[in-house]
């Protein structure tokens, strides 16, 4: 499995994800003023707030929030001045790790994430220095017991709705997509009455860096420190780990 789904796979299992439920709503809101304020508040045409407020769906985020988002994205509230930054830098074992930042103060963020890479066996790196490791894809993932078909007919409907390609890892299908031709592929996902576990664009690894013992305990322990910064929006990175390494129990 891809370093981004296996590792959030890693979260559900371990728990991981307790350490920063309080956070999500936050950084989701985050987002939608930050969609809102360059592309407009009509998802219609609006990609970046669409995806946003389907994350916010899936999350429970309150409607208040959302409607608070949506305003100050527009201008009517204060406090919708993020800036979007993106670091890059290594982890354990020369792991590439790419972040993307929205803060009201860059002067702070770049001294956090700097102290937490240094502080978890890692190190910030230049601009440019592992992004082109990267691809930016759409990418769904479907539990097997949930698809409703086959490896096959999935396939099939999948590829001819416009995806890349469509992997069988473990209990999961992931399809991959072009950016472009996401929206489509989720479309006739959705009629077809397939229940899709996961949806969303995201940066898919080119290669993986295969971790165990110690080195994957350390590169875990960045993860969860860079997820649970209030300014980190997301963080992607080129490592596969095996969830039944005894070093992770």
């Amino acid at each position: 499995m891809s370093g981004h789904s296996k590792w959030a796979n890693i979260k559900r299992h371990k728990g991981k994800m307790d350490a920063i439920r309080g956070k999500i709503t936050t950084k989701i809101s985050r987002e939608i003023t930050v969609a809102v304020k360059t592309g407009g508040a009509d998802q219609t045409g609006n990609m970046r707030l669409k995806l946003a407020l389907q994350k916010a769906k899936e999350n429970n985020v309150p409607k208040e929030n959302i409607q608070r988002a949506i305003q100050k994205g527009q201008g009517a509230l204060d406090g919708g001045n993020y800036e979007e930054m993106q670091y890059e830098g290594y982890g354990p074992a020369g792991v590439a790790v790419l972040i993307e930042i929205l803060t009201d103060n860059r002067n702070r963020t770049a001294a956090d994430i700097r102290h937490l890479f240094a502080k978890n066996g890692g190190n910030l790196g230049e601009t440019g220095c592992v992004g082109w490791m990267f691809d930016k894809k759409g990418l769904f993932v479907i539990d097997k017991q949930a698809a409703g078909m086959d490896e096959e007919d999935l396939m099939l409907l999948a590829l001819e709705a416009g995806a890349d390609d469509i992997k069988s890892e473990d209990d999961k299908y992931e399809i991959t997509t072009s950016p472009k031709d996401w929206e489509n592929v989720r479309e006739v996902l959705e009629q077809h009455k397939v229940e899709i576990e996961t949806a969303e664009l995201t940066m898919i690894p080119q290669t993986t860096v295969e971790l165990a013992g110690d080195d994957a305990v350390k590169m875990l322990k960045l993860m969860d420190a860079l997820e649970e910064h209030d300014d980190v929006q997301e963080v992607y990175a080129n490592f596969d780990v095996d969830e039944d390494d005894p070093a992770l129990a």
